[in-house]
């Protein structure tokens, strides 16, 4: 099957289902973007009706991500960002619904926690990727990001190829599966994460010191979550050492790690809160090889945009 770069064209619904959007210019270039590729937009987020530090009050909230899969014409739902909400929302959203309109909900960070009630719930898959803010919003869009996003979207199969560094040499296959951090820590115990075992967790955050990303992941250790073929890093910046770290940073802390889990752990993923970041298939069936630093990780088996009948630009209807 052909991979393509190029836009797909098909319906994009924008939801607000965190928080609100900073700059509401970017909202309306994130618009025009999709429009100038040929698709068509329903942007079920209004501005006015932002509550506090979120997209809307939790009613408002759900109903837009229902409406979105209700409109037999939206493909795609784009998260509007993140920051902070989701978890208001889990006892109300009808997942059944979300899952069987079939519809490619795109989004990370707060995004994590729908994701993995997806999977949880409904065994539905679903897209870690960009958001309207502050990805397709840009002034100056990341072409990397936005490749990626149509790539994954437009075949059933995606492969990512990224520096390993000083990852181990190792070939196996499992569930994708895993997002933010501390979203995942934080839906341990509940019905909103999913039990995988042997899977292949990644995971990212942001503003998380080193020895926060340590705690928890050793809380999803002693959690018997991390029973997983292998556990990949994604991007993990934004905090800041101090004098009294006294020399353990990010390296040593992974060091520990490697040392206290028996799982293999691969970092470099580009993904993340980083301007270029790729899109994986959450629930795919994903192969992980990793050789002298050099990482591809091959997802297949999620419900790709043409596997729907959907037109990709330049193809005949």
């Amino acid at each position: 099957m052909t991979h393509s770069t190029d836009p797909v064209s098909c319906g994009i619904a924008i939801v607000a289902t965190s928080g609100y959007a900073p700059d509401e210019q970017a909202v309306a270039r994130a618009i025009a973007r999709f429009e100038s590729s040929g698709c068509r937009v329903w942007n079920y987020y209004d501005p006015s009706g932002k509550h506090e530090r979120f997209g809307g009050d939790d009613a408002a909230r759900v109903a837009q991500l229902h409406a979105a899969a209700r409109n037999p014409e939206v493909d795609v739902i784009v998260a509007l960002r993140g920051g902070y909400g989701l978890s208001r929302l889990l006892g109300d959203i009808d997942l059944q619904l979300l899952a069987e309109s079939g519809k490619r909900i795109v989004g990370h960070s707060d995004i994590t926690a729908l994701q993995m009630a997806l999977l949880a719930r409904q065994g539905a898959a679903s897209f870690a990727g960009p958001m309207i803010c502050d990805d397709f919003g840009r002034e100056d869009p990341s072409e990397f990001t936005l490749g990626e996003f149509w790539s994954c979207l437009a075949s059933d199969t995606h492969d990512v190829r990224f520096d390993a560094g000083d990852s181990p040499d190792l070939d196996l296959s499992g569930i994708l599966w895993g997002g933010n951090l501390a979203m995942l820590c934080h839906l341990a115990g509940t019905p909103y994460l999913p039990r995988i075992d042997g899977g292949i967790l990644f995971l990212e955050d942001i503003n998380e010191h080193p020895y926060r990303v340590e705690r928890m992941l050793l809380q999803l250790f002693h959690a018997g979550l991390l029973d997983q073929k292998a556990i990949v890093l994604g991007d993990f910046s934004g905090y800041r050492l101090s004098p009294y770290d006294n020399g353990y940073d990010f390296d040593r802390m992974l060091a520990y790690l490697r040392e206290a889990i028996d799982v293999p752990i691969v970092r470099g993923l580009p993904f993340g809160h980083i301007r270029d970041k790729t899109t994986l298939a959450v629930g795919s069936h994903a192969r992980l090889r990793c050789s002298g630093g050099e990482a591809v990780l091959s997802m297949s088996g999620y419900p790709a945009l043409d596997k729907m009948g959907t037109r990709l630009l330049g193809e005949s209807a």
